[in-house]
């Protein structure tokens, strides 16, 4: 479980979890946008860092932009797109994940 539904607003904070990846484990994080939960790698395309300047702080002061704290890229909060910014390269790598009965789980 990542967190139950109602941890997350639209456009608000976000919530930070670790995943198994390549077998480590990595920080990630989930929001909701456009009235579903999209999660994503807590890692910048452009250089590997956190994006959140504070723990759940991901989108920019609008609530419709994620947005890297440290380089200013910008991604689609929906599909983790480079928007714009030094994330020409990439977006960020997301997760799948699934909402019912109140909880946010990462799919198997």
């Amino acid at each position: 479980m990542i967190c139950a539904s109602d941890a997350l607003a639209e456009g608000g904070d976000g919530v930070r979890f670790e995943v198994e990846h390549r077998g480590e484990r990595v920080g990630a994080f989930a929001v909701r946008f456009g009235g579903e939960v999209h999660a994503y790698l807590n890692r910048c395309a452009h250089v590997p860092v956190e994006l959140d300047w504070q723990p759940g702080k991901f989108f920019d002061g609008s609530g419709l932009v994620l947005i890297c704290s440290t380089h200013g890229a910008l991604y689609d909060p929906a599909t983790g797109g480079c928007l714009g910014g030094p994330c020409r390269r990439g977006g960020l790598e997301k997760l799948a994940v699934e909402e019912r009965d109140g909880v946010i789980r990462l799919k198997d």
